[in-house]
């Protein structure tokens, strides 16, 4: 991970607390996971999907970086669905 300050949008923390996933969870993920799949297009800045692991527990986040305020903006964050996911939680399941 960047040395960028984490900053928790509304939604990430309400979903975060639903989920029970901690700050340093998610940012032990931001600084050990694998960018999975990168948004360029996003507004304001671009995004990325990041899979990293909490122990035997996979999560994804999905974070975007203002290089002008050196933060780390973390959109949302959650566990894979493995109904929704292949077994490596990089890529969804054909529908």
């Amino acid at each position: 991970m960047n040395s960028y300050r984490l900053v928790f949008r509304v939604h990430a923390i309400q979903r975060m607390f639903q989920r029970r996933i901690s700050k340093e969870e998610v940012a032990h993920v931001l600084a050990t996971g694998e960018v999975i799949q990168a948004y360029p297009a996003d507004k304001p800045f671009p995004s990325r999907l990041v899979l990293g692991w909490s122990g035997a527990r996979p999560l994804h986040v999905i974070a975007a970086d203002d290089v002008q305020t050196h933060e780390t903006i973390v959109v949302t964050v959650y566990e894979p669905n493995v109904g929704e996911w292949d077994a490596t939680f990089k890529r969804r399941k054909s529908q």
